[in-house]
């Protein structure tokens, strides 16, 4: 097999265009190639041992056989390997086995041809990957939500833990809300991603709870494994799982009570709730004074007869490098700007101001135009001309009565001097929605024409401001006693950046709890108390029913039961104790507001403890947790784009 005779049976190996057209394909680098492989030869072209040429198959040969040959039957007596250097050809080995290993070696390579019209085969990276399907899917599936699910277990709770966060430019987040985590969070499963759209969905609709919820969809989904494990089929659990549902958010409306409070009068209750949104969150230490704030805020902008709060007429300004007992709500607009000259005047009482769309300059032509100045008197009527056109805005702003003027445009150094000259303060480069916030609370009307300036649409309040933070240079502008009430800024401080923006998540927690007061005036109350009281009308539901769905109400009651284990887990209790001693309580004394004393102020009594929950946040949760949880239960088979196999 080493003359001419044997050229045709042994191929050579042609390395180097085969690896720039495998790495061109992105498959692997090592290619074998033939004249006429004769097909059942392919193995001896992987077997050309004795040809010196050959070498590279030779030291090939062992990896290939363990890759790509476990299609071949094991070798027997009859059909042993022949000695290393030997030929080989078919008496030496049965013709079933090279059928099963030319088979096996033709799923692993392809054929294809050189520019020369000559063949080569390309071997693929590794064997076709088979996609996972069925039970092994589902659990996989279960595997990549519970393992979000555990990353905000921790930070449940009035005790619960912070997380850090770094984005690809350094940036850090230091925060325990769980759509935040969630969305700077790089999540790349499939599955997972619903957790935490499911996390995003709380938060856009309710504004609260979006730890929670995701934490009781990752202990629906830990109890749903068992069942698949004991053979429950997926459908079941799924049915299962909407009934306890349906159990749950029935408990919830019976055990929930209705709180009356006044917009202006008696806000006592809404301070309370918000003060339990705010128990775990960074600023909690003045809570009390962020719960008035937030109560407040919310409160100015409301419109209790419709039960309806517009979020888009509270601004949330911050500015690192006070104390967080500093922050305050004002009346009015603060915006991040100051005045265009040092020397204007810095405080403006009963300011009319011009709010103005309209670049403060000369007009433009709207196609492409070119002045060519030739001598000293041209440039002079240029400037001229140029002066004429300011002094003319100038004198329109005098005229309607206006003392300060508001432009969302930029104007130039001559112009700030003669608004000077004037005595108009100005403020330059405002943005559109500060703009409109402005035009609202102050009650005047946005002009886009200097031509259409008038008295009746000059914005009125009280104060205008500038006001310096420390000894730095940044200044902002307070707009205060406002001919409207309905836009109002909360000014957020905080020692540094990090601080401030956790304290406007915070914050803005706290508001959306306000205002779903305000849409649905009912409570249910918290440390784990409404979960418990669900957990055991769900367990007595599943006593009654009948079949395979009452295993899956049971777990459903088991996950509920899940929630305050994690309360008081992280607050340094026992779980299992503290979950048995306030369950056995609650069906003792048939009290549903028995919860986890999480601040260990010694009575297990949420209502005294004034730790309260809105209804429509709670039942929010159950729901979007049991859905997403159907949903992935309901996977069985994950295709990405171009598998087919």
């Amino acid at each position: 097999m080493h003359g001419a005779g044997a050229a045709g049976w042994v191929a050579r190996a042609r390395v180097s265009r085969a690896r720039r057209r495998g790495e061109r394909r992105g498959v692997a680098s090592v290619v074998f190639c033939g004249r006429r492989c004769g097909g059942a030869t392919l193995e001896r072209v992987l077997r050309a041992s004795s040809c010196p040429k050959h070498r590279l198959c030779h030291r090939l040969w062992p990896t290939l056989r363990a890759d790509f040959g476990r299609g071949v039957e094991p070798s027997s007596p009859s059909t042993a390997e022949p000695p290393a250097g030997a030929p080989l050809n078919s008496r030496s080995r049965p013709r079933r086995v090279l059928v099963a290993r030319r088979a096996a070696l033709a799923a692993t390579m392809s054929m294809v041809f050189d520019e020369y019209g000559r063949p080569f085969i390309i071997l693929k990276e590794q064997q076709q990957k088979s996609r996972i399907k069925g039970l092994e899917a589902q659990k996989h599936n279960i595997m990549a939500a519970r393992s979000v699910s555990n990353i905000l277990r921790t930070s449940l709770g009035p005790k619960g833990m912070d997380k850090m966060m770094v984005s690809p430019d350094g940036d850090i987040t230091i925060t325990n809300d769980g759509a935040t985590i969630l969305d700077k969070m790089a999540v790349e499963h499939q599955v997972a991603r619903l957790l935490v759209e499911l996390s995003q969905s709380q938060d856009d609709e309710i504004g609260d709870g979006t730890t929670g919820v995701v934490v009781l969809a990752g202990s629906l989904l830990e109890q749903a494994e068992k069942l698949l494990d004991k053979g429950l089929h997926p459908v079941r659990i799924a049915e299962g799982f909407e009934t306890a549902c349906k159990v749950a958010m029935k408990t919830l409306g019976d055990v929930a009570d209705t709180v009356a409070f006044d917009k202006t009068k008696d806000d006592k209750v809404l301070v309370e709730t918000a003060m339990t949104t705010l128990s775990s969150k960074i600023i909690n230490v003045h809570k009390r004074k962020m719960a008035q704030i937030a109560v407040d805020a919310v409160m100015s902008v409301a419109d209790v007869d419709r039960n309806d709060v517009n979020f888009d007429m509270i601004k949330m300004e911050g500015k690192p490098g006070g104390r967080l007992e500093e922050t305050e709500l004002i009346k009015g607009i603060v915006i991040d700007k100051d005045i265009s000259h040092p020397q204007m005047a810095k405080e403006i009482k009963d300011a009319k101001m011009c709010i103005l769309t309209c670049p403060f300059e000369p007009p433009k032509p709207k196609t492409k135009h070119k002045l060519d100045i030739t001598s000293k008197e041209d440039y002079d009527k240029l400037f001229a001309r140029e002066q004429h056109y300011f002094t003319e805005m100038v004198a329109q702003c005098k005229a309607c009565g206006a003392n300060m003027v508001i432009c969302q445009w930029g104007f130039d150094d001559e112009a700030n001097h003669l608004l000077l000259q004037a005595g108009l303060p100005a403020v330059r480069w405002v943005g559109g929605v500060e703009l409109e916030l402005i035009a609202i609370a102050t009650g005047g009307r946005i002009v886009a024409r200097f031509s259409e300036l008038s008295e009746a649409k000059l914005g009125k309040a009280g104060c205008v401001r500038e006001v310096a933070f420390g000894t730095t240079k940044e200044r902002m502008l307070v707009i205060e006693d406002c001919a409207s009430s309905e836009a109002v800024t909360v000014l957020v401080r905080g020692g540094n950046k990090m601080i401030v923006e956790e304290a406007k998540r915070s914050l803005h927690d706290a508001m959306c709890v306000v205002r779903n007061l305000v849409k649905d005036n009912r409570i249910v109350y918290g440390g784990g108390a409404a979960e418990i009281a669900c957990s055991i009308a769900v367990s007595q539901a599943a006593d009654d029913a009948t079949g395979q769905d009452q295993y899956a109400i049971r777990a459903f009651a088991d996950a509920l039961d899940d929630v305050p284990m994690a309360l008081a887990e992280n607050s340094g209790l026992s779980p299992i104790t503290e979950l048995t001693a306030v369950k056995a309580k609650q069906l003792a004394e048939k009290n549903p507001n028995l919860g986890v004393d999480c601040l260990q102020q010694g009575t297990n009594d949420m209502k005294q403890q004034k730790v309260f929950e809105t209804l429509i946040g709670k039942q929010q949760q159950v729901q979007l947790a049991t859905q997403v949880v159907k949903m992935i239960l309901k996977i069985d088979d994950v295709i990405m784009h171009g598998s087919y196999a």
